[in-house]
């Protein structure tokens, strides 16, 4: 199969009012600009504060070859979102428009652009990845007279300088007395893995096949090799409108074999497709997945930032697609290539497992879908069972950059997979799946850490020469975390194998018993073997009390929260700090647990809307990894929830005094609702 990308780009009558609630998020300032994705799944396009513009469009699991790093990269595709727009012979830009506003809005997934031109017309642009058709999009945009004015506008596909041999073309395709036009540019992927062929077109809303002679003539120009163009004139009267869409569609190799053809019935299908239907069922799936949310009274920006952090994962992800997510989501190609961590299982999946298990469900069989090359790769390096990348692409292959130690030596993510498939099944009680999918994987896992340890001279076990969550320590023996998800692997594949009715390996019980957990001369855990004090990377440590649930006595978790947290890197990644939130809830510290649940996003957020940034110091947005980890400090700190053999259950919910209620919907299979009130 090939895969086809899609979006509309619409012009609409309405002016949409900006707002400020827990719904949407609006602003008028433009200076300071981080985009925000609008995204389904399957594209992303990154927002921009220049009107009528959008800034790259990413394509979900396809990967090209960067030229330099040698490794796989997710591809930026064709850019078919931005229009020029003239009114009376001058183009509309950042410095001849007016109040300029933008207001995104999670429920619709829609972002809104408004601005006037001169004392001249009134323009709105709303932008969709259309979530009911998974390769398309929809911007709609509303031209408002305020004078008579003559309209120039062009619909633009612009490829990528790295491309290779493009190829540009117009024609009008017919069928009975239906005329079809189709702007199309088709061209290699830079490193011409994949054919990718964009095609588009205008609507006219209120002109259908019937009335096709009303339609404004359209004038075909190749700027250049790598600029296809499009354009109409019309004449507005004054206070009245024009309504119309640039519509594209953008298919690859990747999943289509003929992905020429297939971009241009994708554009035809909008074509000839009404607006109200298309945003009607967008807007209904959207309605669909927020069942699962999470609703805070008294701190509108608490409930901004959550929302906007939930918004993002429902964005990045589908029920349908067998995809994972990566740390940067569709927003960005940097800085992460594209590729799946361990982001996705430890920190991203959690959450999705709560609100919406159709989206866990692609989660993990993205994971099961490539056991094979895991199993491979376990062989390669003189190992059983399956070993996973550190970085994962669409080959299921490592595909970690050759220079950085985590691809060889970062092993716990083979270990966070088996735990997330695990705790798939204590959710949903899918035992079809767990038979099929889900052990066969946890099996491969454990007899992995069987072979993987190393006996010691007191039958102890050690891992030795690893990377573990805290990469400023490379190359350690017992490192706290890895070892602790190691242990848990293996007692999750005993489980599951009495679950299925299957005779667990006996070893698993014994190394799992077995394994050493570090501690420093005053019981604190200590990280690695020749740990000393030293400034970490992110939480390691402390996943042991959560979500490990290793130590859990509430003396232990205290001394490794105290002694770890001054600990933490100031340059780190700060999802780490929704752990120690997490902890702190649960031990019933609110004060401590709503500082740090703040100190894992707040330093991050970008102007104007609040998109998460991986560390403080960068504006590369939006990182979904952070995005998990505060939505946990929510789920499984404030709210008390947990996810057990018995499934999910609530256990001493606390409330920052911040916060007058939280309410969390939709959890769980049988979308349970939990209210925590002052």
């Amino acid at each position: 199969m090939k895969k086809i990308f899609f979006i509309v780009l619409i012009i609409s009558s309405s002016i949409i009012t900006a707002q400020n609630d827990g719904w949407h998020i609006s602003t008028n300032e433009n200076s300071d600009y981080t985009g925000i994705a609008i995204a389904n799944g399957r594209i992303g396009m990154l927002s921009s504060s220049k009107p009528l513009q959008i800034q790259h469009v990413v394509l979900n699991n396809v990967y090209d070859v960067d030229p330099n790093l040698k490794v796989s990269q997710i591809l930026h595709g064709m850019n078919f979102g931005n229009l020029d727009m003239y009114i009376d012979g001058e183009k509309i830009a950042e410095d001849n428009i007016s109040n300029w506003q933008q207001t995104m809005d999670m429920k619709s997934a829609a972002l809104t652009t408004n601005f006037n031109f001169k004392d001249k017309a009134k323009i709105s642009c709303t932008v969709y990845a259309l979530r009911n058709l998974q390769y398309t999009g929809y911007i709609d945009i509303s031209v408002q007279a305020t004078k008579k004015i003559d309209v120039k506008v062009t619909g633009k596909i612009i490829t990528p300088k790295e491309y290779q041999s493009p190829k540009n073309t117009f024609q009008i395709l017919k069928d009975v007395e239906t005329t079809m036009p189709i702007l199309q540019s088709v061209a290699k992927s830079p490193f011409e893995k994949h054919l990718v062929s964009t095609s588009g077109t205008f609507i006219w809303h209120n002109i259908n096949s019937s009335r096709e002679h009303e339609r404004p003539e359209l004038t075909h120009n190749v700027i250049s090799d790598y600029e296809n163009s499009l354009s109409f004139h019309y004449s507005i009267k004054k206070n009245e409108s024009l309504d119309f869409a640039w519509t594209g569609a953008q298919c690859t190799t990747k999943d289509f074999s003929d992905p020429k053809s297939e971009s241009e019935r994708m554009v035809i299908f909008n074509l000839l497709n009404s607006k109200e239907v298309l945003l009607a069922q967008h807007k209904a799936q959207w309605n669909e997945l927020w069942d699962g949310d999470i609703i805070i009274e008294g701190d509108l920006q608490s409930q901004q930032d959550v929302r906007l952090a939930l918004y993002h994962l429902y964005a990045f992800g589908r029920g349908d697609s067998d995809l994972s997510i990566a740390p940067m989501g569709l927003s960005l190609q940097t800085p992460y290539n594209g590729h799946i961590f361990w982001d996705t299982e430890l920190w991203m999946f959690p959450p999705l497992l709560m609100f919406n298990q159709d989206i866990a469900r692609s989660l993990v069989n993205y994971r099961s879908d490539r056991l094979e090359p895991a199993k491979k790769r376990a062989l390669n390096y003189g190992y059983q069972g399956a070993m996973f990348p550190w970085e994962s692409d669409d080959t299921g292959e490592e595909a970690t950059p050759p220079f950085a130690l985590t691809g060889p030596f970062e092993h716990h993510i083979t270990a966070d997979i088996a735990i997330a498939f695990w705790n798939y099944y204590r959710v949903t009680q899918n035992k079809k799946w767990l038979t099929q999918k889900g052990y066969p994987l946890m099996k491969e896992v454990a007899d992995f850490w069987v072979s993987r340890v190393t006996e010691n001279n007191d039958g102890s076990y050690s891992i030795n020469n690893v990377v573990g969550a805290n990469e400023f320590a490379p190359n350690v023996n017992d490192n706290a975390f890895t070892n602790g998800a190691a242990i848990t692997a293996l007692e999750f594949a005993i489980k599951a194998a009495i679950e299925i009715e299957e005779i667990p390996n006996p070893e698993w019980q014994l190394v799992s018993e077995k394994i050493k957990i570090l501690k420093l001369k005053d019981g604190t855990t200590k990280e690695h073997e020749n740990y000393n004090g030293d400034i970490i990377k992110q939480a390691d440590v402390n996943l042991l009390s959560f979500p490990l649930n290793i130590i859990n006595d509430k003396a232990s978790i205290l001394k490794d929260l105290k002694y770890y947290e001054p600990k933490l890197s100031k340059e780190g990644p700060a999802m780490g700090k929704s752990i120690f939130s997490v902890l702190y809830a649960r031990q019933g510290d609110v004060t401590n647990a709503y500082r740090l649940f703040k100190e894992s996003y707040v330093p991050n957020q970008q102007a104007p809307f609040g998109a998460l940034s991986e560390v403080a110091t960068s504006n590369f947005s939006y990182f979904a990894t952070g995005a998990g980890g505060m939505l946990q400090s929510v789920l499984f700190g404030f709210a008390g929830l947990d996810i057990t053999d018995d499934g999910i259950i609530q256990k001493n919910p606390i409330l920052p005094k911040e916060w007058k209620s939280l309410t969390i919907k939709g959890v769980g299979a049988d979308k349970k609702t939990y209210r925590i009130d002052r």
